[in-house]
């Protein structure tokens, strides 16, 4: 009979070892279940046997192991975004995409179809109420932004949807989103809504091509006569004003001469009343000063003088016009 040799498998099986081993597992699985990193974009939000215990930002962090402690990391820093009407398949330099005709079919206030894509982008701004208080989050942001699209289209005119009411239904729909997810505790923040492709069913796409363009060409003809008109307009008033410079520049100047002339006739009136005689003559002899000035050809002739012989040079200048 040989003697019993212990072999490498039997010594594994030794209750020591097999307590270190189990020992070493344990050790393992507590490690890695009682530490976590968390990105500088995200936090965690810890739950303590299913309860709320603790939100926890960027960094290393420790956990009570074996699911007493979980955590939930959300990603609180980036901008997130949905798209409706349409689906990126692939993007880069040449995008493929693929319509959701289920979405972007809507009909407007005056009865017509119109397909309307437009994607929305926000960013979690309560991680707590992200995790808690809306179980299908993905779906809700989809209901209320298709539900506030469509009430905004189809309150309008399919052409006012296309044309000037565009940038006022981004921005309602904006104000419209966040309110409601203010009521339903999402915990996010709509930044923006941008409607991207707004056209008409494929059968009349020619007649609102039409369409389109007669209203840009009415807004550049608008847009070029209201250049005229911000060019002849200042021009046209600086001129009016010239005039009327002009002319109260000659009414003051009719009226300080009008004065003088009533204040001339004063003075002289005064000077006719203390001497007639004298004021008469001077006022005889400046209007017939005022009379000859210009008059080079005239002789006067004393007729009171006696024995003067008045005689007329004929080949003078004013011999033809005779003596006085």
């Amino acid at each position: 009979m040989r003697n019993a040799t212990p072999s490498k498998f039997s010594k594994w099986l030794n209750p020591a070892a097999m307590v270190l081993v189990i020992i070493g597992m344990v050790l393992v699985v507590l490690l890695g279940t009682s530490f976590y990193i968390v990105d500088q974009t995200e936090e965690a939000v810890v739950t303590r046997f299913g309860r709320f215990y603790a939100i926890n930002g960027p960094g290393l962090h420790i956990k009570l192991p074996f699911g007493i402690d979980r955590r939930y990391v959300v990603n609180v820093k980036n901008v997130q975004t949905e798209q409706f009407g349409f689906r990126t398949l692939t993007s880069g330099v040449s995008s493929t995409y693929t319509n959701q005709t289920s979405e972007s079919s809507m009909l407007t206030g005056d009865l017509n179809i119109i397909e309307v894509e437009w994607i929305i982008q926000y960013r979690i701004v309560d991680s707590k109420a992200w995790v808690f208080n809306v179980m299908e989050r993905t779906e809700t942001i989809q209901d209320v932004s298709r539900s506030a699209i469509n009430m905004l289209v189809g309150d309008r005119a399919i052409m006012d949807i296309m044309g000037p009411e565009r940038s006022l239904i981004e921005a309602e729909g904006t104000e419209f989103m966040n309110e409601t997810f203010r009521n339903y505790g999402l915990g996010i923040d709509v930044i923006a809504v941008k409607l991207q492709n707004i056209d008409p069913p494929a059968g009349v796409q020619e007649a609102f091509d039409d369409v389109n363009k007669a209203i840009q060409d009415m807004n550049r003809l608008i847009n070029e006569g209201q250049q005229v008109y911000n060019e002849e307009i200042p021009k046209a008033k600086g001129e009016a004003d010239r005039r009327i410079q002009v002319a109260q520049g000659y009414a003051t100047e009719r009226v300080n001469q009008a004065n003088g002339e009533v204040e001339r006739f004063n003075l002289v009136y005064n000077e006719y009343r203390r001497a007639p005689e004298v004021t008469r003559q001077r006022l005889y002899y400046e209007m017939m000063e005022e009379i000859f000035k210009e008059d080079t050809g005239t002789v006067l002739i004393d007729r009171n003088l006696d024995n003067f012989l008045p005689l007329q040079n004929l080949n003078s200048p004013g011999g033809n016009t005779g003596g006085r």
